[in-house]
């Protein structure tokens, strides 16, 4: 990357060359905690308003630079990625911090869409060593598959933004991604006409979504290029011809050699193309005393 923002640091990350890291340096950390703290947290929640103006005190220090760079990553089919966190957890950077910080990222690139299982236009939620959820999400020692998100909502879901606030007693649980134009079966499932008939698309009681939605698993985007929308265990098959082609699929995108593997930092967000880029979690090793906490926020673009 060529580009050069006072403040910011910007690398190609170490196992992709399409996910752009971006740190930020101690500087501007120091220099948002004075607008930061203007606003708590349910102030954020309660006034939508609020979180646009913590985002543009964000870009202002980057002298409006951030902004374009990362709406030009994040809609780039080429990159469709990155990463950006605090360039060193130093004390002011606590969990409240990283809410704030991970909503004025997200505002900066488009507006979140209304998350049904927190109730608010983010979730928080912890993987622990027990757990009775009626989701993968919150599984921590079976592997969390490939997929994208929003796919059982009818909102637009163009991107998504996943932040680690905390970890403790942790090995595993590193961050799968796979860009489908590395996908070594994306010619051939892509090419399928089952994979752009129309799937019904359900979810369990705890997404609090009373409904369910039809559409295809691929799309094509303004240049034919493939673009998904799957998760693995949503799609209700209507007949064999769904069904396998559902499992050929699952089975060829976790077999794929080309996954990039990422242990995220404590802090670190990580911001993808919702249509190209899909994720998922290695499973942790077992321990008793187990906790992560993440944030997520995902949206659609401005127009």
């Amino acid at each position: 990357m060529n580009e050069k923002i006072h403040g910011f640091e910007i690398n190609v990350n170490e196992n992709s060359p399409r996910i752009i890291n971006i740190d930020i340096s101690d500087e501007i950390i120091n220099k948002l905690i004075f607008p930061f703290n203007k606003f708590d947290i349910t102030a954020l929640e309660y006034k939508p308003f609020t979180r646009f103006t913590i985002a543009k005190s964000l870009d202002d220090l980057s002298e409006n630079k951030l902004s374009k760079l990362i709406n030009k990553i994040i809609r780039d089919r080429n990159t469709g990625c990155f990463i950006i966190k605090p360039k060193n957890l130093i004390s002011k950077v606590d969990d409240s911090f990283l809410v704030k910080l991970s909503t004025a990222v997200a505002h900066l690139i488009g507006k979140p869409n209304h998350d049904s299982m927190a109730g608010k236009y983010y979730a928080r939620f912890h993987v622990k060593h027990e757990d009775k959820s009626d989701s993968y999400l919150r599984k921590a020692y079976i592997n969390m598959d490939l997929h994208t998100d929003g796919t059982y909502v009818k909102e637009k879901t163009d991107w998504l933004l996943m932040s680690k606030i905390e970890e403790k007693n942790v090995e595993g649980g590193e961050t799968a991604m796979l860009h489908l134009d590395d996908w070594e079966h994306c010619h051939e499932l892509f090419n399928d006409p089952v994979g752009k008939k129309e799937f019904l698309w359900s979810s369990p009681k705890s997404k609090n979504i009373d409904y369910k939605v039809e559409h295809p698993i691929f799309t094509n985007d303004e240049k034919g290029r493939a673009q998904i929308s799957y998760i693995d265990q949503f799609p209700e098959p209507k007949n064999m011809e769904q069904g396998i082609f559902l499992q050929k699929l699952s089975d060829s995108l976790e077999e794929s050699k080309n996954k990039v593997i990422t242990k995220l930092p404590i802090g670190s967000s990580i911001i993808a193309n919702n249509y190209f880029w899909l994720h998922g979690r290695r499973p942790f090793k077992e321990n008793k005393d187990l906790s992560r906490e993440l944030l997520r926020i995902r949206g659609h673009f401005f127009n």
